[in-house]
């Protein structure tokens, strides 16, 4: 089915420590990915870049963060333009590191609950992001956005006041593979669905996605996938600041997006932690526009040779 896209820029990269995303969505752009959707029978409206209003906080707020009023700053940008796009077609938030997604996710969830449905997050990643800016050692608030959609104390009363939290029993993880010990406590006590590498290896991708996304049709919900590049191995995906080895293989990172596809209930999509500065003749940005093209229609037999 045909969609209209509503492309998104989101060039922040004070959550990280390496410098580089800023490049992000001008590298997708060059990897032809509205191109790509057009060729697939969507029609695409450009929004440009995102640009935050930076308000300076108190001295000694969130001491133990970095560049905390940057990410405030883009946490409240994003969830205003992330709730506009997605009234107006399927939003996709071009990073950026995944310190967006607090604002991305936090947008779709209010235009959720404008709709009386659920909002769903499907997390791709190396990592659970689910620090607090007062337990994260540090300080890269590119690992923090899960907490702050969930509701998780810690950012109050600097961040914007969070309007409608994602509940834990609607997010499943995958790829998992990178996870500090505070977060190991955390996601030990909550409801969230943590597939990690290994229970990956033993079963397979299919069942713990196939078991979610049924519960996601069951309930009428919306779901939101956050799709950080460090969720692919490094040896096909080299452009993140945050490699781990042992992450998705080109054919599992295709056919969960053929199988999210298949599905239709993907009604928005972040592209995060893309690191120009550190890929290779731009194989990691094609690779994630390809990722993209399979969500979006593109099937086995239509996908074109790759240059490697």
């Amino acid at each position: 089915m045909s969609k209209h896209c509503i492309l998104v820029g989101a060039p922040v990269e004070t959550g990280a420590s390496q410098a580089g995303c800023i490049m992000g969505p001008a590298s997708y752009r060059t990897a032809g990915l509205g191109a790509m959707l057009e060729n697939l029978g969507h029609t695409v409206c450009d929004q440009g870049d995102v640009t935050p209003r930076m308000l300076p906080l108190p001295e000694n707020a969130l001491s133990g963060a970095r560049h905390p009023e940057a990410m405030i700053g883009w946490t409240a940008a994003l969830t205003e333009t992330a709730k506009a796009a997605a009234t107006k077609g399927f939003a996709i938030f071009l990073g950026g590191d995944h310190c967006l997604a607090a604002g991305t996710v936090a947008g779709m969830a209010q235009h959720a609950a404008d709709l009386d449905r659920p909002l769903f997050v499907l997390w791709l990643d190396a990592h659970p992001d689910i620090h607090s800016p007062d337990t994260t050692e540090s300080g890269n608030l590119h690992g923090v956005p899960l907490a702050y959609f969930t509701g998780l104390p810690g950012f109050e009363p600097y961040f914007p006041k969070l309007k409608n939290p994602v509940p834990f029993e609607n997010i499943c993880m995958m790829g998992i593979r990178s996870v500090d010990p505070i977060e190991k406590r955390r996601l030990a006590e909550l409801s969230i669905d943590v597939n990690d590498m290994r229970s990956i290896d033993e079963t397979g991708i299919l069942p713990p996605l196939h078991k979610f996304l049924a519960k996601v049709k069951a309930a009428n919900g919306l779901l939101h996938v956050s799709f950080d590049v460090d969720f692919l191995d490094p040896a096909i995906a080299p452009a993140v600041g945050t490699t781990v080895p042992g992450g998705a293989t080109f054919r599992e990172a295709h056919l969960i997006m053929e199988t999210l596809c298949d599905t239709g209930l993907v009604s928005s999509l972040d592209l995060v932690e893309l690191n120009p500065f550190l890929d290779e003749r731009g194989r990691t940005a094609q690779l994630m526009v390809d990722l993209t093209g399979s969500l979006m229609g593109r099937k086995v037999l239509d996908r074109p040779t790759n240059r490697f």
